[in-house]
């Protein structure tokens, strides 16, 4: 028997296949799904399926539409696509829709992203729970097709040119200067999507020379992990754009929603740079506007926000959190430390991809390279996340904040303690592991090594 609650996490279905969940599971996650939209008169009479490149993709994400149709609505299968391209289907559409993805896990794990009409989350506090319920209960009854199925096949469509003539609707790279871009796409879906959105000579050519890096579709990973927040998985990036004389090096996670960005350096851009920058250019079309930002991004974000016009507003560590309050706030546009970006233009939702046209655009109009371009936004010197295995984390936690009495607390997301001259640490539990992450951020490099050493004595200890 499946317990569910092992893969329900806080934002999706994640877990390993076979022995954390199977196709019977899927079946039944499909049918939960679709009882929910029905028990909530969501729009529509159908729901768009959608999967990665994983070798239990397919088969999983045909289960998930069997259970859909089992309970009376019809499927739209899209076939391979990014969770991005999932989400424009959702939103141009306007129909719920499941994404089959492990996102940057290893190849042994699955899972889904589900999302209303309209790309609108489904996350812990939004329906997920009720879904996982709704299918453990099927499941439990050793059942995972109700009575009435719906019998006719899913309609297949091919969404990609329309996804990608739309973010050039939104980023007009045509008059840029040339940019050599080298992409690291990790075997992962941005293999799939980038030839199409930035090099496809049938939407109109760009001013764009893309080396590629790992553009070839493979669940297994045979290069490297398809996590670029991991220092490792960069480095063939970095070597490419230095060896090819690049102005920017992009590199995708495996289900292509998050972009991580190399200068022509082959150093790294902060993903707080990146938010900065491109909430820059966000408001200088909608002066005034609201931007969230994650609590762990650079406190120099909301100073640049600010300095823009625009009003910045915190919000939690992930998308369903994030999509909530950009929806609540009429928010132009958001970002986080872990390289999500959100746009109200992309029914805010997160899109690499449209990030990455961002950033191409700013540096293509004018003529400095991308290190100076991005020291503009970089004003801080930061830790990168840290992680520590801790059993009692509450424990830990409080003994950290106890040993900084006179520093201001913020607990909307785990313990964030500022000082007055700033300098901040955030100390989070991880949502599916006995973790404790630390993220740092000073105004100098030697108060930053010196306050993230003391928390890391006392967490550890």
């Amino acid at each position: 028997m499946s317990d569910l609650s092992q893969i329900v996490k806080a934002y999706d279905v994640r877990g390993t296949v076979p022995d954390q969940w199977d196709e019977r599971v899927a079946e039944a996650l499909g049918a939960a799904l679709t009882q929910l939209l029905n028990a909530t008169d969501e729009p529509g009479d159908a729901v768009v399926v959608a999967y990665d490149m994983r070798p239990t993709s397919p088969a999983l994400a045909a289960a998930f539409a069997a259970g859909v149709r089992a309970e009376g609505r019809s499927v739209i299968e899209i076939g391979l696509a990014s969770t991005d391209m999932l989400y424009f289907a959702s939103g141009s559409l306007d129909l719920p829709g499941a994404m089959f993805t492990a996102s940057h896990n290893p190849a042994q794990y699955n899972g889904i992203k589900m999302c209303r009409a309209g790309a609108r989350p489904i996350g812990q506090d939004s329906g997920l729970v009720e879904i996982r319920d709704r299918a453990q209960a099927l499941l439990d009854k050793g059942e995972s097709r109700p009575a009435g199925r719906r019998t006719e096949p899913a309609e297949q469509r091919d969404m990609l040119a329309d996804y990608a003539s739309y973010l050039r609707k939104l980023v007009d790279l045509s008059d840029i200067r040339p940019l050599r871009v080298v992409v690291d796409a990790g075997n992962g879906m941005a293999g799939h999507t980038v030839p199409t959105v930035l090099g496809d000579a049938a939407l109109s050519p760009l001013p764009l020379e893309i080396v590629p890096l790992y553009f070839e579709l493979d669940g297994t990973f045979p290069n490297h992990e398809a996590n670029p927040l991991a220092p490792a998985n960069l480095v063939d990036l970095q070597r490419a754009v230095v060896e090819h004389g690049a102005e920017i090096g992009l590199a995708f996670d495996g289900d292509a929603d998050r972009c991580f960005v190399v200068d022509e350096r082959g150093e790294p851009v902060s993903p707080s740079a990146i938010t900065a920058l491109v909430a820059a250019r966000e408001l200088a079309k909608h002066p005034g506007s609201t931007v969230i930002h994650g609590i762990i991004t650079s406190h120099a974000v909301p100073e640049i926000i600010r300095e823009h016009g625009g009003e910045p507003v915190v919000a939690r560590v992930g998308h369903s959190f994030i999509k909530a309050e950009m929806a609540r706030t009429n928010a132009i546009f958001g970002g986080e430390h872990s390289a999500h970006y959100y746009f109200r233009d992309f029914w805010f939702a997160d899109t690499g991809m449209l990030a990455a046209m961002h950033t191409l655009a700013a540096l293509g109009e004018q003529s400095q390279p991308l290190s100076v371009l991005a020291a503009e936004y970089e004003r801080y010197v930061a830790s990168g996340e840290i992680n520590s295995t801790v059993a009692d984390q509450r424990g830990a936690m409080l003994d950290v904040r106890a040993a900084y009495p006179d520093a201001v607390a913020d607990e909307l997301d785990g313990l964030t303690l500022s000082f007055p001259d700033g300098a901040w640490f955030n100390l989070r539990a991880s949502n599916t592991e006995p973790l404790l992450r630390l993220n740092v951020e000073a105004p100098t490099r030697a108060r930053m090594i010196s306050l993230r050493d003391e928390v890391l004595d006392r967490v550890r200890r």
